[in-house]
């Protein structure tokens, strides 16, 4: 039986419009309201992911750009989701929920305490996708900062929190209903932080989740067993003695970012690290290992970090229709041409759409606040940009390829399956992001007839771990 791997759902519009342009729009769900997204989020942890990754861009564009970007719904509205986690919490019991958050734009101390705040509500299942967009720094009046010194933001805004979250040392919170005392002051250090970028006092005032779970370990085995601690227990924790104990109760961290600092950012700090590349085993294994050797020079293991693949596979019924799908796309129309490059333009804040098909794109269009990987995702495996017209770029990004083929990913849920399980035992793949909007016909569409195939073969997950959603990326 092939082993386990993880999966979870990238968020890929965000809180946005959910299905415009396609017919499931006429579903009628209203994408403000917080039942769509339950119901679509209810049916991925029934279908047994590890987590749910809300995209963010914080700006909805430059005067330049903004048009582009909201003429399709594809880089705007969008609402915050961090104010959507409660009601997805709310909707579920296992599976995790990470919202993006802006380093640069959410102070550390309000974030810090905001993510203590929905670890306690959620029982351990919060993370925060730390993302280091600059283009929004004008909505704060910051500065917009270079990419490798936007990652040094990123890791002293990261260090803060954490610095925070661990402002609470052992013993801190004491909850002795029988002696009145709540809460140690003695074992409360105020932190303060001057940094580059940040000046940040502490400590914070929210209590730290991995300090409560503390307590709830001391409480179940024996240390301070008293009737006070059994009323604070109840019967919830007693039942699960090995759920906590020693484990780390910050949120779990998870980051994106293919350049050498997005992957030093993801091996130092990262429990995911959210990775695009081209899926095949050489290059799956080859990224596997960057992240690793990032691991490693920091101090840390290999299997800290879970590096999950983005993957939108395009399930269809047979071969023949796998085979029909591919050929029409190896023909796009001009209008096809340009969605692909509308897609492109919003993706970098970059208005492309004015651009001659036939002629070369030249690099110098895209500001320094567009991330390599976006560059990089659209010269796909073209050698560089003066090597062909952006006609050729966009029909390679339009064209699909057969996963039988391994050339693509429409396929067959058995093909498809394969396709996975090929890169977990030949690459020692840790597992996949499927991406798409957070609709129940996008997510039927897509994992209805895989799920079954896929925990036929022992690949997916049919029960969670005890603890949250670090002992889910941890339990194997």
């Amino acid at each position: 039986m092939a082993h386990r791997q993880h999966f979870g759902w990238f968020f890929s519009r965000g809180f946005g419009p959910q299905g415009w342009g396609r017919p499931e729009w006429r579903w009628g769900y209203d994408w403000t309201k917080p039942d769509l997204y339950q119901h679509s989020v209810r049916e991925l942890e029934q279908a047994g992911l590890d987590l749910v990754i809300m995209e963010d861009a914080i700006s909805i564009g430059t005067p330049e750009t903004l048009d582009l970007r909201v003429r399709s719904a594809y880089g705007g509205p969008k609402h915050d989701p961090l104010l959507l986690a409660p009601y997805l919490f709310q909707a579920t019991n296992h599976i995790g929920i990470v919202p993006t958050i802006n380093a640069g734009a959410t102070p550390p101390y309000l974030a810090a305490r905001q993510a203590a705040t929905l670890q306690h509500l959620s029982d351990g299942r919060f993370g925060i996708n730390v993302v280091t967009d600059v283009k929004s720094a004008r909505h704060f009046g910051l500065e917009e900062l270079e990419h490798d010194a936007a990652y040094d933001r990123a890791q002293e805004w990261l260090d803060t929190v954490r610095e925070l979250w661990h402002s609470w040392d052992d013993g801190a919170y004491v909850a002795d209903a029988e002696t009145g005392h709540f809460a140690d002051g003695t074992r409360i250090r105020a932190t303060r932080h001057e940094g580059e970028y940040f000046t940040v006092d502490g400590p914070l005032n929210a209590i730290p989740f991995n300090r409560a779970l503390e307590l709830k370990a001391e409480a179940i085995s024996g240390l301070r067993r008293d009737a006070s601690a059994d009323r604070r227990l109840g019967g919830r924790f007693a039942n699960n003695p090995d759920a906590y104990g020693t484990t780390n109760g910050d949120p779990a961290i998870v980051s994106p970012g293919g350049s050498g600092r997005g992957l030093g950012f993801a091996g130092a700090n990262s429990d995911v690290q959210l990775a695009l590349a081209p899926l095949n085993v050489a290059a799956v294994r080859a990224y596997r290992a960057k992240v690793t050797a990032e691991a490693q020079a920091a101090g840390r293991q290999a299997s800290d970090v879970k590096t999950l693949f983005v993957f939108k596979p395009e399930v269809v019924a047979s071969e023949d229709e796998a085979r029909r799908v591919v050929d029409a796309s190896h023909h796009p129309s001009d209008d096809e041409l340009r969605a692909v490059l509308l897609g492109q333009s919003s993706d970098s804040e970059t208005d492309l759409t004015g651009l001659d098909l036939d002629e070369p794109l030249d690099p110098a269009v895209f500001g320094p606040h567009v991330s390599r990987g976006t560059i990089k995702g659209l010269l796909g495996n073209a050698p560089s940009f003066d090597a062909q017209p952006l006609r050729d770029l966009l029909v390679a990004k339009a064209r699909k390829g057969a996963v039988a083929d391994r050339e693509g990913f429409v396929g067959t849920a058995g093909q498809l399956a394969d396709f996975i399980e090929e890169l977990g035992e030949d690459a020692g793949n840790d597992g996949f992001i499927f991406s798409g909007d957070l609709h129940p016909v996008t997510v039927h569409r897509m994992l209805d007839d895989l799920v079954p195939e896929l925990r036929r073969r022992g690949i997916l997950r049919t029960s969670y771990a005890q603890g949250g959603l670090r002992a889910n990326l941890t339990d194997f």
